[in-house]
Protein backbone atom coordinates (compact mmCIF):
# COMPACT_ATOMS: atom_id res chain seq x y z
CA UNK A 1 0.00 0.00 0.00
CA UNK A 2 1.43 3.32 -1.12
CA UNK A 3 1.06 5.92 1.67
CA UNK A 4 3.07 8.82 0.23
CA UNK A 5 1.53 10.04 -3.06
CA UNK A 6 3.53 10.26 -6.26
CA UNK A 7 4.49 13.61 -7.81
CA UNK A 8 1.49 13.85 -10.12
CA UNK A 9 -0.86 13.19 -7.22
CA UNK A 10 0.96 15.80 -5.13
CA UNK A 11 0.43 18.33 -7.92
CA UNK A 12 -3.27 17.52 -8.22
CA UNK A 13 -3.74 17.64 -4.45
CA UNK A 14 -2.07 21.07 -4.31
CA UNK A 15 -4.36 22.44 -7.00
CA UNK A 16 -7.46 20.96 -5.36
CA UNK A 17 -6.44 22.29 -1.96
CA UNK A 18 -5.88 25.80 -3.32
CA UNK A 19 -9.28 25.75 -5.06
CA UNK A 20 -10.95 24.49 -1.87
CA UNK A 21 -9.46 27.33 0.18
CA UNK A 22 -10.46 29.91 -2.44
CA UNK A 23 -13.99 28.50 -2.61
CA UNK A 24 -14.20 28.71 1.17
CA UNK A 25 -13.06 32.32 0.91
CA UNK A 26 -15.72 33.16 -1.68
CA UNK A 27 -18.43 31.67 0.56
CA UNK A 28 -17.38 33.59 3.65
CA UNK A 29 -16.75 36.86 1.86
CA UNK A 30 -20.33 36.53 0.61
CA UNK A 31 -21.53 35.77 4.13
CA UNK A 32 -19.52 38.58 5.74
CA UNK A 33 -20.83 41.06 3.16
CA UNK A 34 -24.48 40.45 4.08
CA UNK A 35 -26.51 43.63 4.41
CA UNK A 36 -29.87 44.39 5.95
CA UNK A 37 -30.19 48.07 5.11
CA UNK A 38 -30.36 47.94 1.29
CA UNK A 39 -31.34 45.81 -1.67
CA UNK A 40 -28.93 44.67 -4.34
CA UNK A 41 -28.67 46.69 -7.52
CA UNK A 42 -27.22 44.23 -10.02
CA UNK A 43 -26.47 47.04 -12.46
CA UNK A 44 -23.66 47.92 -10.03
CA UNK A 45 -22.41 44.33 -9.81
CA UNK A 46 -18.73 45.23 -9.37
CA UNK A 47 -19.41 47.59 -6.46
CA UNK A 48 -20.39 44.68 -4.18
CA UNK A 49 -17.38 42.90 -2.59
CA UNK A 50 -19.22 39.57 -2.43
CA UNK A 51 -19.92 39.52 -6.16
CA UNK A 52 -16.43 40.75 -6.96
CA UNK A 53 -14.99 37.91 -4.91
CA UNK A 54 -17.01 35.33 -6.83
CA UNK A 55 -15.62 36.67 -10.10
CA UNK A 56 -12.14 36.76 -8.56
CA UNK A 57 -12.56 33.14 -7.44
CA UNK A 58 -13.56 31.92 -10.90
CA UNK A 59 -10.63 33.74 -12.46
CA UNK A 60 -8.23 32.43 -9.79
CA UNK A 61 -9.30 28.85 -10.52
CA UNK A 62 -8.20 29.33 -14.13
CA UNK A 63 -4.96 30.92 -12.93
CA UNK A 64 -4.00 28.07 -10.60
CA UNK A 65 -4.83 25.49 -13.27
CA UNK A 66 -2.92 27.38 -15.95
CA UNK A 67 0.21 27.95 -13.88
CA UNK A 68 0.24 24.32 -12.74
CA UNK A 69 0.81 23.35 -16.39
CA UNK A 70 3.70 25.77 -16.93
CA UNK A 71 7.34 24.77 -16.62
CA UNK A 72 8.61 26.52 -13.49
CA UNK A 73 12.12 26.58 -15.00
CA UNK A 74 10.96 29.47 -17.17
CA UNK A 75 11.64 31.62 -14.09
CA UNK A 76 15.24 30.35 -13.71
CA UNK A 77 18.33 32.39 -14.62
CA UNK A 78 21.39 31.22 -16.52
CA UNK A 79 24.85 32.36 -15.49
CA UNK A 80 26.43 35.01 -17.74
CA UNK A 81 23.64 34.88 -20.29
CA UNK A 82 22.09 38.28 -20.94
CA UNK A 83 19.23 36.79 -22.91
CA UNK A 84 18.21 34.82 -19.81
CA UNK A 85 17.81 38.05 -17.85
CA UNK A 86 15.99 39.83 -20.66
CA UNK A 87 13.45 37.02 -21.07
CA UNK A 88 12.92 36.16 -17.41
CA UNK A 89 9.47 37.15 -16.07
CA UNK A 90 10.67 37.52 -12.47
CA UNK A 91 13.18 40.21 -13.49
CA UNK A 92 10.40 42.32 -14.96
CA UNK A 93 8.18 41.63 -11.95
CA UNK A 94 10.83 42.98 -9.57
CA UNK A 95 11.40 46.04 -11.76
CA UNK A 96 7.66 46.68 -12.05
CA UNK A 97 7.26 46.28 -8.29
CA UNK A 98 9.90 48.89 -7.54
CA UNK A 99 8.39 51.34 -10.03
CA UNK A 100 4.85 50.81 -8.70
CA UNK A 101 5.99 51.19 -5.08
CA UNK A 102 7.51 54.54 -6.00
CA UNK A 103 4.36 55.59 -7.86
CA UNK A 104 2.30 54.88 -4.76
CA UNK A 105 4.44 57.35 -2.82
CA UNK A 106 4.84 60.18 -5.32
CA UNK A 107 1.76 60.22 -7.55
CA UNK A 108 -1.97 60.81 -6.99
CA UNK A 109 -2.54 57.18 -8.03
CA UNK A 110 -1.44 56.12 -4.55
CA UNK A 111 -4.20 56.17 -1.94
CA UNK A 112 -4.20 55.64 1.81
CA UNK A 113 -6.46 52.98 3.31
CA UNK A 114 -6.56 52.33 7.07
CA UNK A 115 -3.56 54.59 7.74
CA UNK A 116 -1.38 52.76 5.20
CA UNK A 117 -0.55 54.22 1.79
CA UNK A 118 -0.16 50.98 -0.14
CA UNK A 119 -2.82 51.02 -2.85
CA UNK A 120 -2.99 52.24 -6.42
CA UNK A 121 -6.51 53.19 -7.42
CA UNK A 122 -7.38 53.57 -11.09
CA UNK A 123 -10.88 54.64 -12.18
CA UNK A 124 -12.18 52.40 -14.98
CA UNK A 125 -15.61 53.59 -16.01
CA UNK A 126 -18.27 52.37 -13.58
CA UNK A 127 -15.68 50.32 -11.68
CA UNK A 128 -12.50 51.20 -9.83
CA UNK A 129 -9.40 49.04 -10.08
CA UNK A 130 -7.53 48.73 -6.78
CA UNK A 131 -4.04 47.25 -6.91
CA UNK A 132 -1.58 46.59 -4.10
CA UNK A 133 2.05 46.90 -5.34
CA UNK A 134 3.45 45.50 -2.08
CA UNK A 135 1.69 42.21 -2.82
CA UNK A 136 3.36 42.05 -6.24
CA UNK A 137 6.69 42.99 -4.65
CA UNK A 138 6.39 40.14 -2.15
CA UNK A 139 5.76 37.49 -4.79
CA UNK A 140 8.29 38.93 -7.23
CA UNK A 141 10.99 38.43 -4.59
CA UNK A 142 9.76 34.89 -3.93
CA UNK A 143 10.29 34.18 -7.64
CA UNK A 144 13.44 36.20 -8.26
CA UNK A 145 15.53 35.37 -5.17
CA UNK A 146 15.58 31.60 -5.82
CA UNK A 147 16.51 32.29 -9.44
CA UNK A 148 19.44 34.59 -8.67
CA UNK A 149 20.56 32.46 -5.69
CA UNK A 150 20.59 29.26 -7.76
CA UNK A 151 22.48 31.09 -10.50
CA UNK A 152 25.11 32.37 -8.06
CA UNK A 153 25.54 28.98 -6.39
CA UNK A 154 28.58 28.96 -4.14
CA UNK A 155 29.31 32.58 -5.08
CA UNK A 156 26.50 33.50 -2.70
CA UNK A 157 28.82 32.57 0.17
CA UNK A 158 31.12 35.43 -0.82
CA UNK A 159 29.98 38.34 1.35
CA UNK A 160 30.67 41.26 -1.02
CA UNK A 161 30.24 39.61 -4.42
CA UNK A 162 27.30 37.36 -3.58
CA UNK A 163 25.46 38.17 -0.37
CA UNK A 164 25.56 41.97 -0.35
CA UNK A 165 23.98 42.60 -3.81
CA UNK A 166 21.08 40.25 -3.06
CA UNK A 167 20.69 41.67 0.45
CA UNK A 168 20.57 45.21 -0.93
CA UNK A 169 17.79 44.23 -3.33
CA UNK A 170 15.74 42.85 -0.44
CA UNK A 171 16.50 46.03 1.50
CA UNK A 172 15.41 48.26 -1.38
CA UNK A 173 12.06 46.52 -1.83
CA UNK A 174 11.40 46.23 1.91
CA UNK A 175 12.50 49.85 2.42
CA UNK A 176 10.04 51.17 -0.16
CA UNK A 177 7.26 49.14 1.42
CA UNK A 178 8.31 50.43 4.87
CA UNK A 179 7.50 53.95 3.73
CA UNK A 180 3.96 52.70 3.07
CA UNK A 181 3.31 49.90 5.56
CA UNK A 182 5.48 48.70 8.44
CA UNK A 183 4.04 45.21 8.94
CA UNK A 184 4.17 44.21 5.28
CA UNK A 185 7.75 45.47 5.02
CA UNK A 186 8.76 43.35 7.99
CA UNK A 187 7.03 40.33 6.48
CA UNK A 188 8.68 40.77 3.07
CA UNK A 189 12.11 41.26 4.66
CA UNK A 190 11.72 38.06 6.69
CA UNK A 191 10.66 36.00 3.67
CA UNK A 192 13.52 37.38 1.56
CA UNK A 193 16.16 36.73 4.22
CA UNK A 194 14.79 33.23 4.88
CA UNK A 195 15.15 32.34 1.19
CA UNK A 196 18.64 33.82 1.17
CA UNK A 197 19.60 31.77 4.23
CA UNK A 198 18.27 28.55 2.72
CA UNK A 199 20.18 29.31 -0.47
CA UNK A 200 23.45 29.09 1.43
CA UNK A 201 24.08 32.48 3.03
CA UNK A 202 26.40 32.11 6.02
CA UNK A 203 25.06 32.96 9.45
CA UNK A 204 27.61 35.73 10.02
CA UNK A 205 26.45 37.40 6.80
CA UNK A 206 23.11 38.03 8.48
CA UNK A 207 24.63 39.17 11.76
CA UNK A 208 26.75 41.86 10.09
CA UNK A 209 23.86 44.20 9.11
CA UNK A 210 21.79 43.24 12.19
CA UNK A 211 22.61 46.39 14.25
CA UNK A 212 21.51 48.62 11.36
CA UNK A 213 18.31 46.65 10.91
CA UNK A 214 17.53 46.96 14.63
CA UNK A 215 18.00 50.74 14.46
CA UNK A 216 15.74 51.02 11.40
CA UNK A 217 13.15 48.81 13.09
CA UNK A 218 13.19 50.93 16.25
CA UNK A 219 12.99 54.24 14.34
CA UNK A 220 10.07 52.97 12.28
CA UNK A 221 8.17 52.26 15.50
CA UNK A 222 8.98 55.38 17.52
CA UNK A 223 8.32 57.66 14.54
CA UNK A 224 4.69 56.53 14.37
CA UNK A 225 2.36 57.28 17.31
CA UNK A 226 -0.16 54.84 15.81
CA UNK A 227 2.34 51.96 15.93
CA UNK A 228 3.28 52.78 19.51
CA UNK A 229 -0.39 52.84 20.46
CA UNK A 230 -0.97 49.46 18.82
CA UNK A 231 1.94 47.92 20.71
CA UNK A 232 0.71 49.41 24.01
CA UNK A 233 -2.79 48.11 23.39
CA UNK A 234 -1.45 44.66 22.58
CA UNK A 235 0.86 44.57 25.61
CA UNK A 236 -1.69 45.82 28.14
CA UNK A 237 -5.27 46.17 26.88
CA UNK A 238 -7.54 48.31 29.07
CA UNK A 239 -11.16 49.41 29.07
CA UNK A 240 -10.04 52.86 27.95
CA UNK A 241 -8.84 51.46 24.62
CA UNK A 242 -11.85 49.23 24.04
CA UNK A 243 -13.50 51.81 21.79
CA UNK A 244 -10.32 53.20 20.21
CA UNK A 245 -7.12 51.34 19.33
CA UNK A 246 -8.35 48.12 20.93
CA UNK A 247 -11.77 48.08 19.30
CA UNK A 248 -10.81 45.93 16.33
CA UNK A 249 -9.23 43.11 18.28
CA UNK A 250 -11.92 43.26 20.99
CA UNK A 251 -14.65 42.70 18.41
CA UNK A 252 -12.58 39.96 16.79
CA UNK A 253 -12.25 38.10 20.09
CA UNK A 254 -15.98 38.47 20.72
CA UNK A 255 -16.73 36.93 17.32
CA UNK A 256 -14.29 34.07 17.87
CA UNK A 257 -15.45 33.30 21.42
CA UNK A 258 -19.18 33.35 20.66
CA UNK A 259 -18.81 30.70 17.97
CA UNK A 260 -18.61 27.90 20.51
CA UNK A 261 -18.04 24.36 19.31
CA UNK A 262 -20.25 24.25 16.20
CA UNK A 263 -20.75 27.96 15.51
CA UNK A 264 -23.92 29.95 14.99
CA UNK A 265 -24.38 28.56 11.51
CA UNK A 266 -23.32 29.75 8.07
CA UNK A 267 -24.69 33.26 7.48
CA UNK A 268 -26.02 33.61 11.04
CA UNK A 269 -23.18 35.57 12.58
CA UNK A 270 -23.88 39.10 13.81
CA UNK A 271 -20.38 40.59 14.02
CA UNK A 272 -20.48 41.37 10.29
CA UNK A 273 -23.35 43.82 10.76
CA UNK A 274 -21.15 46.79 11.51
CA UNK A 275 -19.48 45.43 14.65
CA UNK A 276 -16.24 44.03 13.22
CA UNK A 277 -14.28 46.24 10.78
CA UNK A 278 -12.40 44.55 7.94
CA UNK A 279 -14.62 41.49 8.30
CA UNK A 280 -14.18 40.45 4.66
CA UNK A 281 -10.43 41.02 4.51
CA UNK A 282 -7.93 40.82 7.36
CA UNK A 283 -10.40 39.55 9.98
CA UNK A 284 -12.45 37.10 7.93
CA UNK A 285 -11.14 34.25 10.10
CA UNK A 286 -13.13 35.72 13.01
CA UNK A 287 -16.30 35.42 10.90
CA UNK A 288 -15.43 31.79 10.14
CA UNK A 289 -14.93 31.13 13.85
CA UNK A 290 -18.24 32.77 14.76
CA UNK A 291 -20.30 30.95 12.14
CA UNK A 292 -18.56 27.54 12.06
CA UNK A 293 -17.19 27.47 15.59
CA UNK A 294 -14.21 25.52 16.86
CA UNK A 295 -14.87 22.74 14.35
CA UNK A 296 -14.66 25.21 11.44
CA UNK A 297 -11.51 26.77 12.87
CA UNK A 298 -9.88 23.33 13.09
CA UNK A 299 -10.97 22.53 9.54
CA UNK A 300 -9.46 25.69 8.05
CA UNK A 301 -6.28 25.27 10.09
CA UNK A 302 -6.03 21.65 8.94
CA UNK A 303 -6.23 22.77 5.30
CA UNK A 304 -3.23 25.04 5.78
CA UNK A 305 -1.35 22.30 7.65
CA UNK A 306 -2.06 19.97 4.74
CA UNK A 307 -0.77 22.62 2.33
CA UNK A 308 2.41 22.83 4.44
CA UNK A 309 2.88 19.05 4.35
CA UNK A 310 2.36 18.91 0.59
CA UNK A 311 4.80 21.80 0.17
CA UNK A 312 7.47 20.06 2.25
CA UNK A 313 7.11 16.88 0.18
CA UNK A 314 7.33 18.84 -3.07
CA UNK A 315 10.39 20.74 -1.85
CA UNK A 316 12.11 17.54 -0.73
CA UNK A 317 11.46 15.70 -3.98
CA UNK A 318 12.59 18.48 -6.31
CA UNK A 319 16.04 17.71 -7.72
CA UNK A 320 17.30 21.15 -8.82
CA UNK A 321 18.34 23.96 -6.48
CA UNK A 322 16.12 26.57 -8.13
CA UNK A 323 13.01 24.41 -7.80
CA UNK A 324 13.78 23.61 -4.18
CA UNK A 325 14.25 27.26 -3.25
CA UNK A 326 11.18 28.35 -5.20
CA UNK A 327 8.99 25.69 -3.56
CA UNK A 328 10.39 26.63 -0.16
CA UNK A 329 9.66 30.32 -0.75
CA UNK A 330 6.08 29.69 -1.86
CA UNK A 331 5.27 27.34 1.02
CA UNK A 332 6.90 29.60 3.61
CA UNK A 333 5.13 32.72 2.33
CA UNK A 334 1.64 31.22 2.28
CA UNK A 335 1.85 29.34 5.57
CA UNK A 336 3.70 32.02 7.50
CA UNK A 337 1.21 34.63 6.31
CA UNK A 338 -1.66 32.38 7.40
CA UNK A 339 -0.03 31.92 10.81
CA UNK A 340 0.44 35.68 11.22
CA UNK A 341 -3.18 36.35 10.24
CA UNK A 342 -4.51 33.78 12.71
CA UNK A 343 -2.21 35.20 15.38
CA UNK A 344 -3.55 38.73 14.82
CA UNK A 345 -7.20 37.65 14.82
CA UNK A 346 -6.78 35.75 18.11
CA UNK A 347 -4.59 38.47 19.70
CA UNK A 348 -1.45 36.39 19.82
CA UNK A 349 0.20 39.13 17.73
CA UNK A 350 -0.34 42.91 17.50
CA UNK A 351 -3.04 44.07 15.10
CA UNK A 352 -1.73 44.26 11.54
CA UNK A 353 -3.31 44.25 8.11
CA UNK A 354 -2.19 40.85 6.82
CA UNK A 355 -4.65 38.96 4.60
CA UNK A 356 -5.51 35.29 5.10
CA UNK A 357 -4.12 33.56 1.97
CA UNK A 358 -6.71 32.33 -0.55
CA UNK A 359 -9.60 33.36 1.74
CA UNK A 360 -9.57 37.12 2.39
CA UNK A 361 -11.35 39.37 -0.09
CA UNK A 362 -9.26 41.07 -2.76
CA UNK A 363 -8.20 40.49 -6.32
CA UNK A 364 -4.48 41.26 -6.10
CA UNK A 365 -3.70 38.79 -3.36
CA UNK A 366 -5.94 35.95 -4.56
CA UNK A 367 -4.63 36.11 -8.15
CA UNK A 368 -0.97 36.15 -7.11
CA UNK A 369 -1.45 33.49 -4.43
CA UNK A 370 -3.30 31.29 -6.92
CA UNK A 371 -0.44 31.70 -9.40
CA UNK A 372 2.06 30.76 -6.68
CA UNK A 373 0.07 27.65 -5.76
CA UNK A 374 -0.06 26.72 -9.45
CA UNK A 375 3.71 27.09 -9.75
CA UNK A 376 4.15 24.90 -6.68
CA UNK A 377 1.97 22.23 -8.30
CA UNK A 378 4.02 22.61 -11.48
CA UNK A 379 7.21 21.94 -9.52
CA UNK A 380 5.68 18.72 -8.19
CA UNK A 381 4.50 17.68 -11.65
CA UNK A 382 7.99 18.03 -13.15
CA UNK A 383 10.07 16.71 -10.26
CA UNK A 384 11.70 13.30 -10.32
CA UNK A 385 11.33 11.14 -7.25
CA UNK A 386 14.52 10.50 -5.34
Amino acid sequence: MKIIPDNKTLANMTVCLAITLMALGAVFVFSASARIDAEYDLSRFYSYPEFRQISFFLTAVLIVLGFSLLDYRAFALSDNKLVSWLTNPSVYMVAASIILLILVLVTPLGVEVNNARRWIRIPAGPATINFQPSELAKWSLVLFLPAVSAMLGKKLQNFFKGFVPVFLLIGLVAGLILLEDFGTALFVAFIGLAILFMAGGKWWHFLTPLPLLIVIFALAIVSSPMRIERIKTFASPTDSTAQTSGYQIRQSLIAVSTGGLWGKGLGRGISKYGHLPEDTTDFIFAIIAEELGFVGVCFVTLLFVLFLILGILITYRCRDDFGKLLAFGIVLTINFQAAVNLGVVTRLLPTKGIALPFISAGGTHIFLTAAAAGILAGIARRSESK
